[in-house]
Order: structure tokens, then sequence, then C-alpha cells
């Protein structure tokens, strides 16, 4: 027997299956119990979230033999067929390469046949917003007035591109991107199943490397397994896909916070002679750095559960906040957003990313004007009964404080950068 991917073989059957989306499979689970099922609906979210998916478990729980149900039996004809996809009454289009406005015709007089097992003549129309315009248009007074055994299902990866008027046919769902912990909770299990040994650093990093998708992260285990065997580290992780340890990550972080120009340079060069990939690195600094700002502004408890972040990430979290106040967190995280634009169009990705870094420890350490206002505040405080005692002419303490020197130069008309 062929070997079938882990993607495929662990591909949700039934609702409860679903990761991520527990939004959209409460909804048609309810809307199947109650008998309130829509003639379309509209899949939207990024790729590997579940949208095929949910439309060939809606296609179960609406033929099964038991149905519709909310738990399709995977075992009568109908499941079977639609799970396979040879099912004569569930057709799954591929709107790439059926996008013009005669295949809509030929789709149109098919919705008026009934259907030849099943209950229903069900239509998925995957990356449906490539349908052209006047496709659409043929499309329009059929999806308002299907007959009553006809159902639609469209996904798409790219909603913003299809009609209103499509959209205003059809019930919506907005998929999400799986949080991290899902995806290693998800990979655990089925590592469990499949008996392949891996730690939990390395699950994380496949989870990362999956940027919020089931399917791609089911496709790198499977190509960690062909490339390691059945005993995986974070190491062979790292080593394949070109990503930086999230110890290493952190790391360099907290240089950036600390403005150490040299262990950040020393870090990026072992990084680029390890061939990591180092725009991705960008892209996973400013992802740590907004969840710094988002620690910082609503506290620790509340960041506990609207981060997508383990515990150990917390935690360092937490001891990086105490370096630094949201001010220089959100310079730093413009200069990282400022670096990943133009790494995008540059040759010499390692001397951007080297100025990057460098300008972001400068943004880390430079004094603020709120701070120069809140130490001039608490000075005054401090010294006015000193300065009222002091003689006539004499030089107040306050004005031999380091921070307000500066400041009065700056005043003065001189552009100093305050550096603690």
């Amino acid at each position: 027997m062929a070997y079938e991917v882990l993607a495929r073989k662990w591909r949700p059957k039934q609702f409860e299956d679903v990761v991520g989306q527990d939004h959209v499979t409460r909804t048609l689970r309810n809307a199947i119990e109650s008998g309130r099922i829509a003639h379309a609906y509209l899949l939207v979210g990024p790729r590997g979230i579940g949208k095929t998916t949910l439309a060939r478990i809606f296609a179960k729980a609406l033929n099964c033999a038991q149905g519709p149900t909310a738990t399709p039996c995977d075992a009568c004809d109908m499941c079977r067929e639609i799970a396979a996809g040879n099912s004569f009454d569930v057709l799954e289009i591929d709107g790439a390469s059926n996008n013009g406005v005669d295949q809509v015709r030929d789709l149109r007089d098919s919705v008026q046949f009934s259907p030849v097992r099943g209950k229903f003549k069900i239509f998925i129309i995957d990356e449906v917003h490539m349908l052209s315009t006047a496709a659409f248009n043929a499309l329009l007074k059929t999806l308002e007035e299907p007959p009553e055994h006809v159902k639609f299902i469209f996904a798409t990866t790219e909603g913003d591109k299809i009609l209103p008027t499509i959209i205003s046919r059809c019930q919506r769902f907005d998929l999400r991107r799986i949080t991290t912990q899902l995806i290693v909770e998800r990979l655990r299990h089925i590592c469990t199943a499949e008996k392949i040994t891996i730690d939990d650093d390395a699950l994380l990093a496949v989870a990362r490397g999956a940027e919020g998708g089931m399917r791609d992260a089911l496709s790198a285990l499977d190509q960690l397994v062909s490339f390691k065997g059945d005993t995986l580290t974070e190491e062979d992780v790292l080593a394949v896909f070109g990503l930086v340890s999230r110890k290493s990550l952190e790391g360099l972080a907290g240089h950036m916070l600390k403005g150490e120009m040299g262990e950040m340079l020393k870090l990026v060069d072992a990084f680029d002679s390890a061939g990591k990939d180092l725009r991705r690195l960008v892209v996973e600094l400013l992802g740590h750095f907004r969840n710094l700002l988002i620690y910082e502004s609503i506290g620790a408890e509340a960041a506990a559960t609207a981060l997508d972040a383990t515990p150990e990430q917390l935690r360092v979290l937490q001891a990086q906040a105490a370096l630094a106040d949201p001010a220089r967190l959100l310079r730093v995280a413009e200069q990282l957003v400022a670096a990943e634009e133009s790494l995008r169009h540059t040759l010499s990705v390692r001397t951007r990313l080297e100025i990057a870094l460098i300008r972001c420890g400068r943004a880390a350490t430079v004094v603020t004007i709120e701070e120069i206002v809140r130490r001039l505040n608490a000075l005054r405080q401090t010294e006015l009964p000193a300065a009222a005692a002091a003689p006539r002419g004499a030089r107040p303490p306050v004005m031999e404080d380091p921070i307000v020197k500066r400041a009065l130069e700056m005043f003065d008309g001189k552009v100093v950068e305050v550096e603690e």
C-alpha cells in the first residue's frame, strides 16, 4: 500500500477533530441540530487551517445515511465517498482552473438535477476568489435562489476579492490562524500515535515554522521524519528549516534591550554562518517585541491568556519587560517593522540586518523625553529645599544631574542622544 502523508492520514473526520476553529464548528453543528441550514456558506482564512476539511465534514454531516447529523458515521457509502472525493452528489471544484463564465454556466445547469444518492447536491468551490467578475455575476441568481436540494460551500484565502453581492448571499465564517499551543498539542498527539520521539522544544520549533497552519506543521513533521528518522530534536528542526532557536532569539532580544552591540553582532555572525534565514529572524524578533509590548501594556495576568506563548516564554517576557519601558519597546518595534519591509528588496541581507539591530540597540537605551520630564519632576521635588537654602547665585544641585545637563543642551538647540 502506498505511503499516506501525515497531513492526509490525520485529516480531521469529525467537527470535534478540527483544531482551533471552535467558533465555526459550534455554529455548523448547531445549524444542523436545529435544522437551520443555509443554502450557501463562505469560509475565509489563511492556507492550511481547515477550510476544505470543514467543507467536507459539513458535506458528510448533511448527506450521511443517518443525517443530517452533527456526527457523521464515517461508515456509510456516502461518508466514504465524500471523504475519498469521488461522490456524485458532492462536487469539489477548483476555482483557479474553472473560473470562466462557461464553467459557471455548466454548474448552473447541473444544479437543476436532483442528487443521485444523498439528500443534497453540494458544490464545494475552493479558491473561489479566482472566479472572474463575469463568472460571479453568472452565479448570482442561482446563488440567491437555488433549488432546495442544493448547497454551496465556498472557500478562499482572500475574502476581500469576492464581490459584495456574493458575500451578501452567504453565511461568512472567518477562520483563525491556529495558535502555537494548539499546534504543539496536536503534533504531540500525532507523534505519540505514530511512535515518533520528539522533545518539546522541537515541537515548538515546528509550530513556529508553520505560522498558524496545521497542514504546514504536519508536512514539516513528515519531512523531518524522512530526514532524521523517528527521533527528533530541536536542532534537527532548526537545521532543516533555517530557524533560530527560541533561546537564541530571546537572547538576541535581551542584548538589544541592553544595547550590547558586540553581542548582537556576534549572534548575527553565528546565525549567518549556520545558514539561518535572516529575514525570518526579523519577523520572529518583531513578534517577540510585539509580545513584550502587550505584556507591558496589559500586565502579567492578562498577558497569560491574551498571548500565544508557553509558560517558559512568559517567564522570559516578564524578565525582559523590566529592562525597558513601553516607549522604548515601541521604538524598537518600529525599527524592526522598517527593517522587515526593507529586507524584502535588499541583496545584502546581513548588512541591512546589522544596521537595523544597531539602531534597535540605540533605540532601546536612549532616554525618552517622557523619562527626562519624569526625572526633572522628581529632582525638583527632592532638590527644592536644598536649592532654597543655597547661597544666592550658587548652582542648584539639580543642575548637576547628567540627564538634566543633556536635556538643557537639547533645549539650547543641540541634537544630543541621551544614554543611560
